[in-house]
């Protein structure tokens, strides 16, 4: 693909714009070739500040406008995102390693049915409606710092923009340093619709220079931030003095728990090809099954053949399943976790350190099962972000919950097995998202966690009314 032309320059105000002095400049790296394939720039906190103030400027022309025009300029960008399709999907196979039938079919098809979902979202809301004599009004919330990370680029872009939008929010976007290229595709499919000057800024960076800035900045009204616990907690902190609207997506450590009365072979393989998929970079993936002791055995060998099953390699080739991790630091923390997990005595059952055969570049690891794993090892407790699943045993059904609710984590969580059971296990499951029996991804539904799993709700119409303030006007009459 050609690496836009803008890539050294910010979306400011209605332009592309070059950054102002103090501005530095970091290479992009594919991390399946170890290649730089592109030079960003990495903005000051005064490029931010003028985008901050642009957004500012731009609010009360964009909230005055009316919501049909903010639909349709929705809609705008939804066809020219159509027709750059692939561009966005080969952006993602280099800024981060996706193979291409995952960057077409998950990666890019995200940012696609994002958009989709919030359109269809907007036109249900019920915006505004009367309570007695008083009317509540659903508004934007007003200028938005939104902050996303790389390991879905578009997916995280997507679910923030377009309800923000559609709210009458103004924003400055930075995207992660790491995979830019699909944030700058999106500004300029964003110029190309129209997107009035000053509504849509985009300001590359880092997180502890721009981002820090969003946060503290008197002129922002919201922070919505997708990324590590760690840095979300730094975003409310800096956030706190302004009291300014924090809405956070952090880390998971999801729960699979796979029942008696589920059919164990299907079960385990749906949830080995989950930890698998995006290379197991990401937040909602069912890092820990739980299954009954007696089905341990049966349980690791069905794991350990569909491991076996991965095609980790060139990810120009359709035929690949798995690329690489993102860089060389997330993949010198998967192997540390690797082999703690050999140090405290959790059995190997499949892969373990190194790259896989045949492979001496790129940042690829080895699809990796670990069985006998007990809750308080440190691979059933932190946050891998790698292809490595924990598969712990239990004896009761009580046990179970009791492990699967035992971590500070609670964005999602997986139950498997007869309907009726299924359902009553996931009531009793502390997170945001259950899934039952591997369902279909619904975009309408909220998308968050509870504990520190973050705040707020991503998705359609969850995440339009995160961007909306509610404004009561007490004796306005009855409807």
């Amino acid at each position: 693909m050609t690496i836009s032309g803008n890539a050294t320059k910010f979306y400011i105000n209605g332009a592309w714009v070059d950054p102002l002095p103090g501005a530095t400049r970091i290479g992009v790296e594919n991390p399946a070739t170890e290649e730089i394939v592109a030079e960003i720039a990495l903005g000051t906190e005064s490029d931010a500040d003028r985008a901050i103030m642009a957004a500012r400027a731009a609010f009360d022309g964009f909230i005055a406008t009316p919501r049909a025009d903010r639909i349709a300029l929705v809609r705008r960008i939804l066809e020219i995102y159509n027709r750059r399709y692939e561009e966005f999907a080969q952006a993602m196979r280099l800024e981060m390693g996706a193979p291409i039938e995952w960057a077409r079919g998950a990666q890019a098809y995200a940012g696609q049915i994002h958009i989709e979902s919030t359109l269809t979202s907007a036109e249900e809301m019920v915006w505004e409606y009367s309570r007695g004599t008083t009317r509540i009004v659903h508004e934007g919330i007003g200028v938005c710092g939104l902050i996303t990370p790389w390991n879905w680029p578009m997916n995280q872009i997507a679910c923030k923009v377009a309800p923000a939008l559609i709210a009458g929010c103004t924003m400055v976007l930075k995207p992660s340093e790491i995979a830019p290229l699909s944030g700058l595709l999106f500004a300029e499919v964003c110029h190309e619709a129209g997107v009035p000057a000053g509504v849509f800024n985009l300001v590359n960076g880092m997180g502890p220079v721009v981002g820090q800035r969003l946060a503290t900045h008197p002129q922002v009204d919201m922070v919505s931030f997708t990324g590590s616990t760690r840095a979300g907690t730094a975003v409310a902190a800096a956030a706190a003095p302004t009291v300014k609207r924090v809405a956070q997506e952090l880390g998971g450590k999801s729960a699979n728990i796979i029942l008696a009365s589920a059919d164990l072979e299907a079960a385990v393989r749906g949830g080995v090809e989950g930890i698998f998929a995006n290379t197991g970079q990401s937040c909602d993936a069912p890092t820990r099954m739980f299954v009954p002791r007696a089905s341990q055995a049966r349980a690791l060998e069905v794991a350990a053949q569909v491991a076996g099953e991965v095609v980790v390699g060139d990810t120009t080739d359709s035929a690949t399943t798995m690329g690489p991790l993102v860089s060389k630091a997330q993949f010198d923390k998967v192997q540390g976790l690797i082999e703690k997990g050999i140090a405290e005595g959790a059995r190997l059952v499949c892969g373990g350190l190194g790259r896989p055969e045949g492979l001496n570049r790129g940042w690829f690891v080895r699809p990796t099962v670990f069985g006998d794993v007990t809750n308080d090892m440190t691979i059933a407790r932190e946050e891998i972000f790698g292809p490595v699943l924990s598969i712990l045993p239990y004896d009761t059904l009580d046990e179970a919950v009791a492990m699967a609710n035992d971590t500070v984590y609670g964005l999602a969580a997986y139950v498997q097995g007869e309907e009726s059971e299924a359902r009553a296990v996931g009531r009793r499951l502390r997170a945001g998202q259950i899934n039952l029996n591997y369902p279909e991804w619904d975009t309408f539904a909220p998308f968050g966690g509870y504990k520190q799993s973050g705040n707020g709700r991503e998705y359609a119409g969850w995440a339009i009314h995160d961007f909306c303030e509610i404004k009561a006007l007490i004796g306005y009459g009855s409807a």
